[in-house]
């Protein structure tokens, strides 16, 4: 069987399919069931719903800012088994990205308008995290997701009690997350410094804010 190596241009041909299909299109996904099939929906107030429907819209969008860092990462990563990680971390996260926009349908609102800025600012930070190379790059991953999972706590207490769907989706989520971070971390992810994390939170703090408006 013939292997064909993949060049720089290959590689960026892939990442831009990549791109456009995490914005515009259909992303590659695992085929793990979506969570919340056979939950029944709740009757949930106007006011419910439409909050519901907008901590969806703030977690599709951190999926697509996931992509775009793993993607990132993955196209500047020097070892093979990092870059392999970054690539499955990727097709996990396009689990979560499908499952939000379901749920987004489900309740009747739409996705950020942002995207294509969450994702082109997160690609750029994730390949400049790989540049700097692998154990900072797994350090930024490890970071990140911890964040994640402490906002995916904020919704979980913030959505209406009875809306099983919801909760069904965000946890799921969590726990990939968190299993994300320790992978990282296993792989040889650095401790990032206290104003490095701090960065981080303000600039998740301002894309969480807008992608609920917008």
């Amino acid at each position: 069987m013939l292997t064909r190596n993949i060049n720089p241009i290959d590689k960026l041909v892939l990442q831009a399919d990549a791109a456009l299909r995490t914005i515009f299109g259909k992303p590659t996904v695992s085929g793990r069931p979506y969570p919340a099939t056979g939950c029944t929906e709740a009757e949930l107030s106007l006011a419910e719903k439409k909050h519901a429907g907008r901590l969806m819209r703030v977690n599709h969008s951190g999926e697509v800012s996931a992509q775009g860092l793993y993607q990132g990462q993955a196209l500047t990563a020097r070892l093979p088994e990092v870059r392999a990680k970054m690539e499955q971390a990727a097709i996990e996260e396009n689990d979560h990205l499908a499952w939000c926009e379901q749920r987004i349908n489900e309740l009747g609102t739409h996705k950020s308008l942002l995207n294509p800025v969450w994702y082109t600012g997160s690609f750029l930070i994730g390949a400049t995290a790989g540049i700097l190379g692998d154990k900072w790059s797994l350090g930024f991953v490890a970071e990140t997701e911890h964040q994640v999972v402490r906002h995916l706590d904020e919704h979980l207490r913030s959505i209406a009690e009875d809306d099983e769907c919801s909760r069904a989706v965000l946890q799921q989520m969590k726990t990939d997350e968190a299993k994300h971070a320790t992978t990282a971390l296993q792989y040889g992810g650095a401790q990032l410094a206290g104003p490095v994390k701090k960065l981080m939170a303000l600039m998740s703090k301002v894309m969480t804010r807008t992608a609920y408006r917008i």
